[in-house]
């Protein structure tokens, strides 16, 4: 096995199929981001979302998705031509993929693309023991990236070191900018969709470390999605008040399913229960 895909496994527990199929997911993660950035993507466009928290920011749960987004908005922008250099980094480690764009079905300014790779074989190149390999048969592991060609501006970003498979830098939204994003999602997910458990726990998350909410980025994102069209700015007490009426509405139990296989430690959403996210509410900070 490749030194680097040895040394990018020494960081996992592996001692299951689930284990070393997080694992697999996380190196081909790192390993996307290490092609695109060969391919100059990053003066383009920056990484956001659960993924980049997990891997910038040492977040404590897994996530699936890989979310970008351009600095400034550029109708014309594809992709697509970056998803070669993706594709061959992965494919100079060993790992047999391809990546898959989304057909749009209507006018958005999102991108859509899938990466797959046969699980088996790719767990193979990880070396995984022969005995955990039954439940992966026939199976295809995707990871979805999505670019937003037209982004809510109000962001800050910074550069971000990665060093595995070797050094290379990430642009990324600085970790209040990711809190808004966050916060957007908590507030304004359809609540016709299953309960995004997931969001309610990066909150936590972000709360236990000081983080505070970037409200311009905030109010940008929801005025893009039509969440917030007063004439005035989005201020402080407005986030708190729609906060606490939305916590109001969770369904505490589905959001618990939601993101319990995603965590190593069930006992992290023991006290989930609305008087625990009143009590974290009134811990989050703005600027």
């Amino acid at each position: 096995m490749n030194e680097s895909l040895v040394a990018m496994l020494q960081k996992y527990p592996l001692r299951t199929s689930e284990e070393y199929n997080h694992a697999l997911r996380e190196i081909l993660q790192e390993l996307a981001l290490c092609g695109l950035w060969r391919a100059k993507f990053f003066e383009h466009a920056l990484f956001y979302g659960g993924t980049a928290l997990r891997i910038l920011h040492g977040l404590d749960r897994f996530s699936e998705d890989m979310d970008f987004s351009l600095l400034k908005s550029d109708d014309g922008f594809r992709l697509e031509p970056y998803g070669k250099a993706l594709v061959e980094e992965l494919q100079s480690f060993g790992f047999k993929v391809e990546l898959q764009m989304k057909t749009k079905t209507k006018v958005t300014a999102i991108q859509s693309a899938f990466l797959k790779t046969d699980t088996t074989l790719a767990l193979l190149q990880i070396q995984a023991p022969a005995s955990l390999l039954g439940s992966s048969e026939g199976r295809q592991l995707k990871i979805k990236l999505e670019m937003d060609t037209n982004p809510p501006m109000g962001f800050a970003d910074e550069a971000k070191l990665v060093l595995q498979p070797i050094p290379f830098s990430v642009r990324s939204m600085t970790p209040s900018s990711l809190f808004a994003g966050k916060m957007h999602a908590v507030l304004c997910r359809a609540s016709g969709n299953r309960v995004k458990g997931r969001d309610w726990y990066d909150m936590v998350w972000y709360v236990g470390r000081s983080v505070p909410v970037r409200l311009t980025h905030l109010e940008q994102r929801m005025r893009q999605s039509g969440h917030w069209t007063s004439g005035s700015t989005l201020r402080a007490v407005d986030f708190h008040d729609l906060l606490e009426k939305r916590i109001g509405e969770l369904d505490i139990q589905s959001a618990k399913a939601d993101v319990q296989n995603f965590i190593r430690d069930p006992a992290s959403i023991s006290l989930w229960s609305p008087n625990f996210f009143h009590q974290i509410a009134k811990r989050i900070q703005t600027e």
